[in-house]
């Protein structure tokens, strides 16, 4: 009997420990990051939000014109199975699809490269502990600025993490806990695996531009819509994030994360604002209510064939 309890893949037809799934490297998934994914979390047994994932992969994989053989219906059936067979239940579950290489006869070009797809399910991940969310992270501003938009496309997750990695070394410099990356004009555009939030004067604001279309952050408008929070979605420049009155930071594999300091400004006497700690507890008051939550059919886990439905 396989030994899922480190968590569960699918690779292009199969199921496997997590520990057995593999990519060749000969793969341009691998050598060139030709790759689009989504991220998904299951807590409590439930997937959240989880049909606005698979939109989302869907339009990834359009932009990176990548057409793996698996329908929606048949990736939500392997993301369930993946969890049930892991048993978790709270779980960190990705969806990949990535190219392998030129089949023979064709042109070295990614249109000729076959696309498959890969999901695995591992125990929660949290971008932030929950005792650095507790405290409020520490942030930095980077000089390194994100890709452009024109260059990669943020709103399609990808694997182009140079300059996020590169920022985060300069946040280890200064003793910050993360890095939020500028663009060339100088606005905020998001962090490595989060988007980004202000508050100034009781007003929400994100950045429209530069970042991913995160779900959580969708999550978070949906919060300020239901609080009677003001929110703006448009340019932030660098400068007014230093100056605001609250920050926080949101993302799948944690949630809401609110900041204390942003290049070494103290803000709410080095604790999460009101507006930020009130979001945060109400992001978990309705995912245990509920809130978009699509129950894992834990008898998936039963013996079935290698390939979906």
């Amino acid at each position: 009997m396989p030994d899922y309890s480190a968590g569960a893949a699918y690779v292009d037809g199969r199921y496997m420990p997590v520990a057995e799934a593999s990519v060749p490297i000969i793969h341009w998934g691998y050598r060139r990051s030709d790759v689009t994914y989504d991220v998904v979390g299951v807590w409590e047994g439930n997937f959240f939000r989880l049909d606005d994932h698979l939109r989302r992969f869907r339009a990834s994989r359009a932009e990176l014109r990548m057409e793996p053989k698996e329908t929606d219906e048949e990736l939500r059936a392997i993301l369930n199975r993946v969890v049930a067979l892991s048993g978790l239940r709270s779980a960190y579950v990705s969806m990949e699809c990535l190219r392998s290489v030129p089949q023979p006869g064709k042109p070295r070009h990614p249109a000729y490269v076959p696309a498959y797809t890969i999901a695995m399910a591992i125990p929660w991940v949290w971008v932030a502990p929950p005792e650095m969310i507790e405290r409020g992270m520490h942030l930095m501003i980077s000089r390194t600025p994100r890709i452009p938009p024109e260059c990669v496309e943020p709103r399609a997750k990808n694997f182009h993490w140079g300059d996020l990695t590169r920022a985060q070394f300069e946040a280890l410099e200064v003793d910050a806990d993360f890095a939020i990356l500028p663009d060339l004009a100088g606005n905020v555009t998001e962090g490595p695996g989060f988007n980004v939030f202000s508050v100034t004067d009781g007003v929400v604001s994100t950045p429209i531009r530069g970042g991913l279309d995160g779900i959580t952050r969708l999550s978070v408008m949906e919060l300020c819509e239901e609080a009677g929070l003001k929110l703006e979605v448009r340019e932030i420049p660098a400068q007014e994030l230093r100056d605001a009155d609250e920050i926080f930071t949101c993302t799948t594999a944690g949630g809401l994360m609110p900041a204390s300091r942003i290049d070494g400004r103290i803000l709410n006497n080095d604790r999460p604002g009101p507006i930020s700690r009130r979001l945060l507890d109400r992001f978990w008051e309705k995912r245990a209510e509920g809130w978009h939550a699509t129950p894992v059919d834990y008898s998936a886990a039963a013996p079935a064939e290698t390939t979906p439905a």
